[in-house]
């Protein structure tokens, strides 16, 4: 055995870790300035959640009740805010990230878009959800500087 190779057991007298209870019990232990932004971070989600199920509560309420249950149509907005894996949606989720990161009003990035060669009304095409056609793929790969190769595999969900 090496005389400079580490002990396997190690102790750390300097190093403070505090509790984090859920419910009264104890699920572990981190350090106090990442315990308080998880702490933070899962009481708004709960918060939020509940916020939600309330809303959606109100929501079939004024419409009568109707045949959806609140907790259907809570799984059915919860589905809608997640980011999208793959299809029309990234895409479109893309294009507004780069509008975002070039700083540009809508106006500004449908001209934009224009000069290569994907019209306005194939970007809002995109925006609502229409499919890809084969010939938007060269343009969709240029504005968003991928390659076209790139965009396929993440259209199809493989990115």
């Amino acid at each position: 055995m090496p005389i400079n190779q580490p002990l396997s057991w190690e102790l750390n007298t300097q190093e403070t870790f505090v509790p984090i209870s859920h419910e009264g019990k104890v699920v572990g232990f981190c350090e106090p300035v990442y315990a308080q932004r998880i702490v933070a971070s899962l009481n708004e989600e709960e918060r939020l959640q509940k916020a939600l199920a309330l809303a959606c509560y109100d929501l079939t309420a004024r419409l009568g009740g109707g045949a959806m249950s609140v907790d259907d149509l809570v799984q059915q907005y919860i589905a809608k805010a997640e980011r999208p894996t793959s299809g029309t949606a990234i895409v479109a989720m893309l294009l507004q990230h780069r509008q975002e990161d070039l700083d540009l009003t809508e106006e500004e990035f449908a001209k934009f878009c224009d000069t290569f060669r994907l019209s306005r009304a194939e970007l809002h095409g995109i925006y609502a959800g229409a499919d890809i056609e084969n010939n938007q793929l060269g343009p969709l790969s240029r504005i968003l500087g991928m390659t076209v190769n790139e965009l396929i595999d993440t259209w199809k969900g493989k990115e």
